[in-house]
């Protein structure tokens, strides 16, 4: 399922795959690290077909935030209460999501917003970067300057995708050095592969039948989705 929207969309994937994976008889070390790896697998799978349409210049300028907001997510997770940092996330991307689905198309286009100026890439680079690496949070940031920046769904797609390809190395090399993969997160990933593949597949077909403002309005939801769970979790 999280792979599925991952493919969709671009991105969501936690929005799913985190409360599920708690589900499970698992610590959340586990969890964590078993979703940057799918969701590492995803990335390159769709990039492969992806990666013409993305905007190269802002996925410098978000990757190069990325490296260094990691290690900063990576102290994070061990020195601040994760609660806090969430809720407050949570209740930001709750309000933006209410809005993108409340006002017209028009009114969240670039142009009518200070992050058109690319220079934005590097804030919301850095805070993906940090929330990725302490809770693998790093889609909302990037999906709110996409939506911000006003992109084609097939050039928000082949941004993210790209970025969270590269990101997800810096974060899974992050998590692995940190001391965050369990004994047997190999085994697990292995069992997750074909379920990985069959989902991209999936997801690659959905994605040339959805029409763009429908696009449009779905990562809002997303995004409002991803809200409702930070604050669920940190409550």
């Amino acid at each position: 399922m999280a792979a599925l929207l991952r493919t969709t969309f671009g991105f969501g994937d936690a929005v799913v795959g985190m409360p599920l994976l708690t589900l499970l008889p698992v610590g959340l070390h586990t969890d964590i690290s078993l979703l940057g790896l799918c969701g590492l697998t995803v990335a390159a799978l769709a990039v492969a077909t992806g990666w013409r349409h993305a905007d190269r210049r802002s996925l410098a300028r978000l990757l190069a935030a990325a490296a260094v907001g990691i290690p900063v997510g990576l102290a994070l997770v061990r020195l601040a209460p994760a609660p806090v940092v969430i809720a407050i996330l949570g209740g930001a991307l709750f309000a933006y999501g209410v809005y993108g689905l409340a006002a017209p198309p028009d009114a969240t286009a670039a142009a009518h917003h200070p992050a058109a100026e690319d220079h934005w890439a590097y804030l919301f680079g850095f805070l993906s970067g940090a929330l990725g690496g302490a809770y693998n949070f790093n889609g909302a940031p990037v999906a709110v300057y996409g939506s911000l920046r006003g992109w084609a769904p097939q050039r928000f797609r082949g941004t993210l995708q790209a970025y969270f390809l590269a990101s997800g190395l810096l974060i899974v090399a992050g998590q692995a050095i940190g001391g965050l993969w369990p004994s047997d997160l190999g085994t697990l990933y292995a069992a997750c592969l074909p379920a990985l593949a069959a989902a991209t597949v999936l997801g690659t077909l959905l994605q040339r039948h959805l029409p763009a403002e429908r696009f449009r309005r779905a990562v809002f939801v997303l995004i409002l989705a991803l809200a409702a769970l930070m604050l669920a979790h940190a409550l």
